[in-house]
């Protein structure tokens, strides 16, 4: 899975950033121990947000911004350059 961009930390001897979103983290992590037959819960430990954001960072990976869903503008201009690269759309 690569969930690369441009606006974050460093990886190796590129410019590019390795972003996440922590939420992502948090849900896959819920669903994992629920198909385990645990039963976790949401809220009542405080926001999960926090530990994921920490867990990412310690993988050298930098937490993802809100503003990098489909709507943003930066997301937006890279899959138009895509599109115009693979299909030919301008």
């Amino acid at each position: 899975m690569d969930h690369t961009d441009t606006n974050a930390g460093r990886t190796g001897d590129t410019d590019r950033v390795e972003t996440f979103n922590p939420w992502t983290v948090v849900n896959l992590v819920f669903h994992h121990l629920a198909d385990q037959g645990l039963h976790p819960v949401l809220g009542e430990a405080g926001d999960p947000a926090v530990p994921a954001t920490a867990l990412l960072r310690a993988f050298g990976i930098e937490p993802g911004r809100n503003d990098e869903s489909v709507t943003s503008p930066l997301v937006q201009d890279e899959l138009a350059e895509l599109r115009a690269r693979m299909l030919g759309e301008r």
